[in-house]
């Protein structure tokens, strides 16, 4: 059975808003403890205190985190952000002989395009421009499973240190969470990050990676 305190850490983790809040010191932890106590329906007197105590000790920790997210802030106000809209994604059978992909492209490089390839367990997920899509809509036909349209990708295009600097996907990923931003494909490249959203949801993007 779970400690009263690891019921309070694992309630901080999952609520994001006052995980922040914590790590800035700008919450009223009485409030707080009364606040966890009624969503975990805990009543006696000294498991309040110790959901106190726990919020207090979580605080601490994440003090530290907020030194370590200096850091990727300072990486990520020296990154660049580059964005290409009209993609389009197609996740494809694996039941073909790969040489059509590379001979696509082959044939999108020499018009100075661009494709990203991922290897699933049972498919490959396609990335690449709408207009350069109708090659492999016409290479593969009937091996495409789903196909998703309008979307744009963002590359943050981040110093060398990025491969050293612990926490900064993980940070990335969570500003796309918590702005309700759904990322449809995500890829990492040593100094590139490249994220795949709907075009809807950019200038929202735009507007929380203004760093």
């Amino acid at each position: 059975m779970k400690t009263t305190a690891e019921l309070t850490n694992e309630y901080i983790d999952e609520h994001p808003n006052i995980k922040n809040c914590l790590k800035k010191n700008l919450i009223n932890y009485s409030s707080l403890a009364r606040h966890i106590a009624k969503e975990l329906k805990i009543t006696k007197t000294s498991s309040m205190e110790a959901i106190l105590i726990a919020a207090r000790r979580k605080q601490r920790n994440l003090k530290k985190d907020l030194e370590k997210e200096k850091e990727i802030h300072r990486l990520l106000f020296n990154s660049e952000i580059e964005i290409k809209n009209k993609i389009v994604v197609y996740i494809v059978e694996k039941s073909f002989d790969f040489n059509k992909i590379e001979s696509i492209q082959s044939k999108i490089k020499e018009q100075s395009g661009f494709s990203y390839i991922l290897e699933g367990s049972d498919n490959y997920t396609i990335i690449t421009g709408e207009k350069f899509g109708k090659f492999f809509e016409i290479k593969l036909k009937n091996k495409i499973i789903k196909q998703n349209s309008n979307l744009v990708l963002i590359n943050i295009k981040s110093p060398k240190e990025i491969e050293s600097t612990p926490g900064i996907i993980a940070y990335l990923t969570s500003l796309f969470a918590e702005n309700g931003v759904n990322v449809y494909e995500f890829l990492s490249c040593w100094t590139d990050t490249i994220f795949i959203i709907d075009s809807k949801n950019l200038n929202k993007t735009i507007s929380f990676l203004n760093f």
